[in-house]
């Protein structure tokens, strides 16, 4: 069973729902294009993907889908926001014997900045804040996100339009809220996801499209690379203009990704 929870809803979320107590939940931001979602097939996957990792139910989704569309009716250009909770029960952090999922549904404004940033290319600082490794939960989207609260608050004080965050051995893993992914020698390579981030969903639709590499990354090969973007499903894939120092050609960037897009939908 579910519970479904709207934008425009006036029912409370119960103080002892698992979400809020103890983190109990993952969520997806989607972009919206004239009343669709994009990338949903993704999103999708991701949920069902979460929910199965986490042991929760199966989602409902034509009920869901159904709200949905009713949120998202006249919306030309916004932000789709999903969180699921294992809804509350149990005792202590034991799970509940019957779950009752609670599920959020959240319409918000789009970002100003992101086409800005697509043009001229984004500015990164290394964050001094570095990812635990919890191979349990490497890639979802959980509702545990206080390393990101750190990195943002410590973002804040950097002159920078994002930062690369890296994990405890060094390894370059992803941005604040974004993938990171390189092409060098007209191959297209992303951090290792194994023991920590999250894999967004334009990375995502980007491995459908590329063959794209999951490895180690580190900080020098990723500033020797002939282009970096970061990515996810809000901004789709943006050039890096800077890291620390070292600058990269945004145009130049554009232009390699484009052709290699070009040549693999020929194909």
């Amino acid at each position: 069973m579910q519970t479904i929870i709207t934008t425009d809803d006036t029912s409370a979320i119960n103080t002892r729902d698992r979400g809020l107590n103890y983190g109990d939940g993952f969520f997806t931001t989607a972009k919206v294009i004239a009343g669709q979602v994009e990338h949903w097939q993704y999103h999708k996957a991701r949920l069902v993907e979460c929910a199965e990792r986490l042991a929760f139910p199966a989602i409902n989704f034509t009920e869901l889908e159904q709200h949905i569309a009713k949120a998202i009716t006249g919306c030309q250009l916004n932000v789709l926001k999903i969180v699921i909770t294992r809804g509350e029960g149990g005792r202590g952090y034991g799970l509940p014997q019957h779950t009752h999922l609670t599920i959020l549904i959240t319409v918000l404004e789009f970002p100003q900045s992101y086409p800005a940033l697509a043009k001229t290319g984004v500015s990164l600082a290394l964050s001094p804040i570095k990812l635990a490794a919890q191979p349990l939960l490497a890639g979802l989207k959980t509702l545990n996100r206080l390393e990101q609260v750190l990195i943002k608050n410590a973002m804040a004080k950097q002159q920078c339009d994002d930062v690369l965050v890296l994990d405890h051995q060094n390894n370059v893993i992803e941005a604040s809220a974004a993938n990171i992914f390189a092409i060098s020698d007209n191959k297209v390579y992303t951090p290792s996801l194994e023991q920590c981030g999250i894999k967004g969903v334009y990375l995502q639709s980007l491995c459908d499209k590329l063959a794209v590499e999951f490895k180690q990354v580190s900080l020098n090969e990723l500033t020797q690379a002939s282009a970096v973007f970061i990515c996810n499903s809000l901004m789709g894939a943006v050039p890096v203009s800077r890291i620390e120092q070292h600058t990269f050609n945004v145009e130049q960037s554009m232009c390699l990704l484009n052709e290699l897009l070009a040549k693999e939908a020929k194909c």
